[in-house]
């Protein structure tokens, strides 16, 4: 034994009655773990106090219910008898659901990246017992290969380092933890001082940027593996819908994108809805998993694109087939059991599909989805089968695995292909819905059914369909209900069956939920969601505000500040979600233009200051950003509505939904009469009147003689003469969206 392990106690044997601790977690994810041998332990306190007991290190794996490797990792390894009892032996082991805890989640993936250069899940990182870094990686095999040892390799190997070299590791721990404590300094966002100006010129620059790594053939951005760059298309459509140089080649850039996607192995094209990323560069081996993020993001976009107008690569027709179709799928496949029953608390929507179906005791990645020609054949004979086969890309060499290949055009059909697919369509999913289906992860996330609330609400709108407005309001209502703690004024991230529980939210949830009642009151007109907005926007202005600088989590482990250096993290960039500073700067920015808060337009303004760095560096990791300051130098428009309800006051009110200003804000006079349905009532389900007192932006804007509906249209609260017609009110529009804000 060297002279750095001299004097150290002898390592403490797994106490006997150690087991695995996950049985009781409300988390899918972690219930898929608790009949393993290994002694998996919920992140806290007691797993690290544990850790320090027996002077051992911690080996924490994180990752989520729908993962393919979690599960191929899991069955490899954490199913294994000798390998759980050596990590038994010489670790504490800690699962983390990365969706439950993505504050323990970023500050961990940013230790990983920084160690071993590569991040995802599952990640394995290895811990002092005060939480700090010092080995990491994502999936290691059961067996060594090709730069990647085992994981038996890699345990023996961190536990002799511990043992043998436990200065070293100890120090390297410190350093780490102080790199990424001065990473948070260096992306600090100070709300102190006045606010900075914001640069016009950066947008355009971030567009040139973005143009320099689009993939024109393939659709999207950079190599495989493909994400949808959700967030980065909404600055663009935001950009494109302002007259400048560059809106152009931003209107191509999403329109490219968008039709790769739609018409890609990415998108169900018999169920809807899209896959979580593509392992290829023309998006047609998808990863099958389907998220509640991903498809309310990119509900909210393609709905964009038909408010925008589309363009000849990729029409506003099909754009809003897609729309609806993802629309349909969210409700029918991820949509739980209303709570308290049909006049309870409304329903939201769960988090996630698998990527794997269970076919014979094994887990087997996307086979739900996957076709052969003799399959096809099959079930619509064999002209039909043959032709959907080569319409479908499905050929006699599977591109996935034994199970086929996945049904995409990869193009745009012609009117005879239209109609072979929609004879086929109905006939092969009900065949797809007699195979065995993937597992859904039913635990609610706050953010998410706020994305989704926002998504389908303009949906609701943009496409005619009242339906998903409804769904909008019930999920909006669940959210209030079940989430909201009215006494504390905090919302609670995650609930399962109906009961919250466990940590309060961080700043992104809070921000998608603010920004999911803005839009549901610009398209329904009841304040009382504004409200409900602006008690989320009030909340988190003081949550998240901590000596003077913005972060992402209020309170938190130990062990994940002193990960970090102590300090409380702040992550200014787009992920999985657009980045928690981003919406929260785009709610602020909202907040203000309908209340008048000249407090909250300094701080989204503070908040914008993080563009400058981003803009031309890494646009596609800013696109939240870049769209919020689309908004921002757009005004952005303030529009309010008055008069009383009736088809002139909707003809006003719908065209302002459909108008594709950046950010534009809609303040709709409530009719005095409308109540909060049964599934909003605070208790025993009865409605309730709304609350009276008008939103600021509807003050003193009278309606027109003899009390007719009239529109304003105003910037900072300072407006322009209202017009009565929907056609003046989108000639002033296009007016005002080009000649950007006043000064």
């Amino acid at each position: 034994m060297n002279s750095e392990s001299q004097g150290r106690p002898a390592q403490e044997a797994a106490p006997a009655t150690a087991s695995n601790a996950l049985g009781g977690e409300p988390s899918a994810y972690l219930r898929q773990h608790a009949g393993n041998p290994v002694h998996w332990q919920p992140f806290g306190d007691a797993a690290f106090a544990a850790a320090a007991s027996r002077d051992i290190p911690v080996f924490l794996s994180i990752g989520y219910a729908a993962c393919h490797w979690c599960h191929v990792m899991a069955h490899e390894s954490f199913e294994d008898r000798e390998t759980a009892d050596y990590l038994n032996a010489h670790f504490v082991a800690v699962k983390v659901d990365r969706e439950e805890r993505p504050d323990v989640d970023a500050v961990y993936m940013a230790a990983t990246q920084a160690i071993s250069g590569e991040g995802g899940w599952p990640m394995s990182v290895f811990l002092t017992p005060e939480g700090l870094a010092f080995h990491a990686g994502t999936y290691f095999p059961p067996r060594p290969m090709p730069g990647r040892p085992s994981f038996r390799q890699v345990l023996e190997a961190v536990n002799d380092a511990w043992q043998e070299r436990r200065d070293a590791v100890e120090q390297n721990a410190t350093s780490l933890a102080q790199s990424l404590s001065d990473a948070q300094l260096s992306a600090a966002v100070t709300v102190s001082g006045p606010p900075p100006l914001l640069d016009p010129d950066l947008l355009p620059a971030a567009v040139a940027s973005l143009a320099r790594s689009e993939d024109v053939t393939g659709g999207g951005f950079g190599a495989a593996p493909k994400f949808p760059p959700s967030a980065v298309l909404e600055f663009l459509i935001r950009h494109a819908a302002v007259p400048s140089d560059t809106a152009l080649a931003a209107r191509d850039m999403a329109g490219r994108t968008l039709a790769a996607m739609a018409r890609s192995a990415l998108f169900d094209h018999l169920d809807g809805g899209f896959a979580r990323y593509s392992v290829t560069r023309d998006w047609s081996v998808p990863h099958f998993e389907k998220m509640l993020y991903d498809n309310a993001q990119l509900l909210r976009e393609y709905v964009h694109w038909v408010r925008l107008g589309g363009n000849e690569v990729f029409s506003a027709e099909e754009a809003a087939d897609v729309a609806v179709r993802t629309a349909e799928w969210m409700l029918e496949s991820l949509a739980l059991d209303p709570v308290g029953g049909s006049g309870g608390a409304g329903f939201a929507l769960a988090s996630s599909l698998d990527a794997d179906s269970v076919v014979d005791g094994e887990h087997h990645e996307g086979a739900a989805y996957l076709w052969t020609v003799e399959g096809l054949q099959k079930v619509l004979g064999d002209a039909d089968g043959g032709a959907v086969g080569r319409l479908m890309n499905v050929g006699q060499v599977a591109t996935v695995s034994e199970y086929g290949s996945p049904l995409h055009p990869a193009r745009r059909l012609d009117s005879a292909e239209t109609e072979l697919w929609a004879r086929a369509r109905p006939t092969l999913l009900t065949a797809r819905n007699l195979r065995p289906q993937p597992a859904r992860d039913d635990k609610v996330v706050a953010g998410w059914n706020g994305l989704a609330v926002a998504a389908l609400a303009e949906a609701g709108a943009v496409l005619g369909r009242d339906d998903f407005t409804g769904a909008a309001e019930s999920i909006a209502a669940y959210l209030e209900r079940v989430h909201w703690q009215a006494d504390a004024r905090s919302l609670i991230r995650v609930s399962h069956a109906g009961t919250a529980r466990g940590m309060d939210g961080l700043l992104e949830d809070y921000a998608f939920c603010a920004e999911g009642m803005f839009a549901l009151y610009a398209t329904t007109g009841r304040t009382h969601w504004y409200r409900f907005a602006e008690r989320l926007v009030h909340s988190s202005s003081s949550r998240f505000v901590v000596g003077g600088r913005l972060v992402d989590t209020a309170g938190g482990d130990g062990q994940v500040r002193a990960a970090q250096g102590g300090q409380a993290g702040l992550d200014p960039f787009d992920n999985a979600t657009p980045s928690g500073a981003a919406a929260f700067a785009g709610v602020l920015l909202s907040y203000a233009a309908l209340s008048g808060s000249a407090e909250h337009r300094a701080l989204a303004a503070q908040v914008l200051a993080l563009v400058p760095p981003l803009a031309g560096q890494a646009p596609r990791v800013a696109g939240w950003l870049l769209a919020t300051a689309q908004a921002a130098l757009a005004g952005p428009v303030e529009a309010a509505v008055v008069g009383p309800p009736g088809p002139e006051r909707t003809a006003l009110h719908l065209e302002l939904l459909k108008s594709a200003s950046p950010g534009l804000v809609i303040a709709v006079e409530d009719d005095g009469g409308a109540e909060v349905p049964p599934s909003d009532a605070p208790s025993g389900g009865q409605p309730v009147p709304a609350e009276p007192e008008a939103v600021p932006l509807l003050a003193d804007r009278p309606p027109g003689p003899g009390g007719s509906p009239l529109a304003y249209l105003c910037r900072n609260m300072v407006c322009e003469r209202p017009v009565a017609t929907p056609e003046d009110l989108r000639a002033r529009l296009e007016l005002m969206v080009g000649a950007g804000p006043v000064s």
